[in-house]
């Protein structure tokens, strides 16, 4: 079952969440001209910083999950589950993104007013990681429904 397309759609979401874990997530420019960087585990220009460890974990946990749903082949149904799960840390780490983002300039970081917002790359891989995630769980229960009618001709 290696060969199956959803194992090209879950190592996508793996390597999409790879990205997101290493390259910017938003930038803020104040201001005073400093530039802010939102990364999975921070939020910083250099001199201060503020931690974002939570979403960097949630993360983390989204891209060792699709390895790990991958060579879960012979186990059709908890590959389904790790699906929906992925899923949920999917929207979960979306969620956190959103709240990093646009509660930054409030009180993420203090005496500190944002002018500009800009997002980055990584910001839409959880979104795509989303769709991919759904398409591969989709493949997963075609290919259960489809040996489990072959097991009814026997």
């Amino acid at each position: 079952m290696i060969q199956r397309i959803q194992t090209l759609y879950l190592l996508i979401v793996t390597a999409l969440m790879a990205v997101t874990l290493f390259t910017p997530i938003a930038t803020f420019t104040a201001g005073s001209g400093d530039v802010y960087t939102l990364s999975a585990f921070e939020l910083t220009n250099g001199d201060q910083s503020q931690s974002t460890l939570w979403m960097g974990i949630l993360l983390v946990l989204a891209t060792v999950l699709p390895l790990v749903t991958l060579f879960m082949y012979k186990r059709r149904q908890l590959q389904l589950r790790l699906c929906g799960a992925e899923v949920v840390l999917l929207i979960g780490a979306a969620a956190f993104m959103a709240i990093y983002y646009w509660l930054a300039g409030a009180n993420a970081l203090e005496n500190v007013g944002i002018e500009h917002r800009s997002f980055g790359w990584a910001a839409i891989m959880p979104i795509l990681s989303l769709v991919l995630s759904f398409l591969a769980a989709r493949g997963i229960f075609k290919d259960e429904i489809l040996v489990r009618s072959l097991d009814r001709i026997r």
